[in-house]
Parts: C-alpha cells; structure tokens; sequence
C-alpha cells in the first residue's frame, strides 16, 4: 500500500474533475481523519444565498472517504452516508472535517462536521455519519 500522505490526498482529489469544478481542496490527512474545504461562490448557493445542500453532500461525502481512506488505504468507496441539515450554510468557507470512529480490515464508520468559515469564525451546519468500504481486487 502507497504512503498515505496529504500530498498523496490531494492527488488523488486533483484526479477528481467533479472536485476540480467546485473547487475543493484537502488540506488536513492522517490519523483516521481528513478535512476537506471549499469557497462558498455565488454559483454554488440557491436561490435565497445558501450554499446549496448539494455541494454540503458532495463535501461530506468526500471529507468521509477521505478519512476512510485514512484508515483503510487509498482504494475506498462510499458505503453510504446521511447528512443533517442543521442551519443554512452562508459565508467564505466551507470546512468538512471528518474523523474515523471505527474500523475493521474492511469498513470503517466515520462522522464528519460541516462548518462555515467567515472571518475565523465558524458555524456548525451540518452532521454526517457514514461507512466507507475497502475496495478488494
């Protein structure tokens, strides 16, 4: 199994072009965990100014894989996940910070809190838990 860096994390984000397009970044790796941000921009926000649920899912989706991937290796998959919506996200930032809470040789069961960031402040918005498979070959 290759070292699992944050230079190799953010390889292998850079060889996502969904991930690309909406800007992400990983910018912490390691130790059962992984913290993906992004740049809340006009073109990823709803019709009222929130940032829309969407990309929430998709940061949380992928900050829980990552932190998987921490504890399983670098070929992993997305079990499943579900998110809580807890307030609207508005700011400069968005912040997917997630941590491995239990692992097998297999699956690992990872939590993930999703904050906005204005001005070094942060804003708890949203709650996800998920499983994250190992890939066997």
């Amino acid at each position: 199994m290759a070292d699992l860096t944050l230079e190799l994390a953010q390889k292998l984000l850079a060889a996502q072009p969904f991930s690309m397009l909406v800007g992400a970044r990983v910018t912490a790796f390691g130790d059962g965990g992984a913290t993906l941000e992004l740049d809340i921009r006009e073109d990823l926000q709803q019709q009222n100014g929130f940032l829309h649920g969407g990309v929430l899912g998709y940061a949380a989706d992928n900050a829980l894989t990552f932190a998987g991937g921490a504890a399983l290796g670098p070929e992993v998959l997305t079990g499943g996940f579900t998110i809580n919506y807890l307030r609207p996200a508005q700011g400069e930032v968005l912040r997917a910070v997630a941590k491995v809470v239990h692992a097998s040789s297999r699956t690992a069961t990872c939590t993930c809190e999703l904050r906005t960031v204005t001005a070094g402040s942060e804003t708890l918005c949203a709650l996800a838990q998920g499983t994250v498979i190992a890939v066997r070959r």
